[in-house]
Order: C-alpha cells, then structure tokens, then sequence
C-alpha cells in the first residue's frame, strides 16, 4: 500500500471507530433495559463474530499465525469478554455521569501501561492533551451526574472495565504486527463470546421476550460499534501507538452529548458543551505534531554560515 495512503487511511479508521463507539451508547441504553448484562454482551458478541467470520470467508483470511494468538487471547478475554460485561454491569449500578468518568480512566492507563510495556513515548504534545481530554470527560460526567444514583459496586465495576479495556488494547497491539486486523478482531471477538457462553441460557430466555426494538439494538452493537468500529480500531492501532490512540478516544464524550441531543432531544447544558469542547481540543492537541522540527534540527546542525541541508527528496523550489 501506498505509504501516503495509509498515513490518510489510518487517521480515517480512528474516526469511524469513535463515531461508531459513541453511538454505542444510545443503543445500549435502549438493549439494557431488555438484556442482562452477560446475556447483552454474548449476543452482541455473536452478532459481531457471526459478521466478522462471513468477512473473513469471503476475503480468504486464514488462521492467525502462532505467535499472534496470545496477544488475541489476552485481548479477547479482557477486552472483548470482561470489559463488556463489568461495563454493562456497572452502568445498571451507576448514573451515566459517574460510568463516564471512571471508564474515561481507561485512556491514562493505556498511556502508563504503553509506557512501560511496549516503550511507547510520551511526547509532552500527547501529555497534555490527555490532561484536557480528561479534565473535558470530568465536567461532561459531572453534567451528568445530577439525575441518578451512585454505589461503590458500581464505581468498582466500572473501574475494572477500565483496566480490563486498557489492557486489552495492550495486549492487542503486538498481535498487529504479526496478525492482519480483521483476523486480530474476528479471533478476539470470538474468544470474548466463547468466555460469555455461561450467559447463554439467560440470553435465549430473555430473548424470547424482549421487544423487538432492544434485540435490533443487540445486534447493531454487535455489527457496527463490534464488528466494523473494532477492526477499523486495530487497523489504525497497528499504525500508531497504543496511547496515541487511546487518546483519540476521548472524541468520544463529546460525540455522545451530539447524538443524545440529535436523537434524543436531551439539549446539553453550557457545563456539558464546554466539557465536550474540551474533549475535542486535548483529542487535537494529542494528535498534532510539532511543525517543521525536521528543518529546525537540520538548521541547528548546520556550520555557520552555511545553509541547512534539504530532508532527502526534497525539491529545489520553495
């Protein structure tokens, strides 16, 4: 693939893996007051195995090399598997705000964790635009937070959910290198439903009466924000760094106040739109690179008096 190419493509999965995630949210609260949270996430995650092995049929990809399968497992069972349930668990336990908040977690223990087990650098750039995605995720949660209850058990399981995601993605990462991501995700997702199969009886009961809304709701979670939003994350995990793209999804608070005030006519509050703003900013902030640091560093290297180099290919013309 075109160098070029994959530099534009990859920017692009983030953004369709955030949008989708964040629409995960309205459809989760309508399939939650149908589902269990075991049986939610098992038929979510047949949904999202059943469409990501017809894929794989017809693309023609094969097993995921050996030295790919730990990295898989790992991140199926916390990711797919655990992090659902607790998450589901935990957003019945506590109000939306509080969930928010402490799964908003999730992204800082990506960043430590990249840090100290896959060497990933920590450019002050991505520093501080974490610290304004977060103090961003703080204030929309504490918008948020006026109409429900909170409990310890809640907080808890919601903070397991953001250890179980943060590492996940963790584990994800090495599979990349030796694993495409469709094979990364359809085997991930796979592991995470068969780690579910307890769920299973409860599933089929309480499908046999949810309305036909919630179960339509269980399986777009599972084609779209599981099937489509998570190989479009791996694609563009395996082409940037763990915290730079956990970064990235802090787009998702401000896109959940959007949508909830487009479909569902929940107008935010000035508290929850600065929150939202400021989500947006760190995410740019976080992404950005400095400009010209190439020429800079060619400049100061350069004797005096004599001109700086040119990066090679570059042209003759201004």
């Amino acid at each position: 693939m075109n160098p070029r190419r994959g530099e534009l493509l990859a920017p692009g999965a983030a953004a369709v893996t955030v949008v989708l995630w964040a629409s995960a949210f309205v459809s989760i609260r309508s399939a939650g007051q149908a589902y269990a949270p075991g049986a939610l996430a098992l038929g979510r995650l047949l949904a999202g195995a059943l469409t990501l092995g017809v894929i794989c049929l017809l693309r023609r990809e094969g097993l995921p090399p050996r030295s790919a399968w730990r990295g898989i497992a790992l991140s199926g069972a916390l990711w797919f598997g655990f992090y659902m349930v607790v998450l589901n668990w935990g957003e019945q336990q506590v109000d939306a705000g509080t969930a928010a908040l402490v799964v908003n977690v999730g992204p800082l223990l990506i960043a430590l964790l990249g840090a100290r087990l896959l060497g990933d650098p920590m450019p002050p750039r991505l520093l501080a635009g974490m610290a304004v995605s977060f103090a961003g995720a703080v204030a929309v949660g504490l918008s948020m937070s006026g109409g429900g209850g909170s409990s310890v058990l809640g907080v808890v399981l919601c903070l397991l959910a953001a250890v179980g995601y943060a590492a996940g993605v963790v584990a994800q990462k090495p599979a990349l290198g030796r694993a495409s991501a469709l094979q990364v995700t359809t085997f991930g997702c796979l592991v995470g439903a068969v780690g579910c199969l307890p769920f299973a009886g409860q599933l089929v009961g309480q499908a046999a009466h949810a309305p036909l809304s919630a179960t339509l709701d269980m399986v777009y979670l599972g084609v779209f924000p599981t099937a489509l939003a998570f190989t479009t994350w791996a694609y563009a995990l395996a082409r940037t760094t763990a915290s730079r793209m956990g970064a990235t999804t802090y787009a998702v608070p401000a896109l959940v106040v959007l949508m909830s005030w487009l479909a569902l006519g929940e107008v935010p509050g000035p508290l929850t739109l600065g929150g939202g703003a400021l989500c947006l900013a760190g995410v740019a902030v976080s992404r950005s690179r400095p400009r010209n640091r190439n020429r800079t560093v060619l400049r100061a290297a350069a004797p005096e008096g004599a001109s700086a180099p040119r990066p090679e290919g570059a042209s003759e013309s201004a």
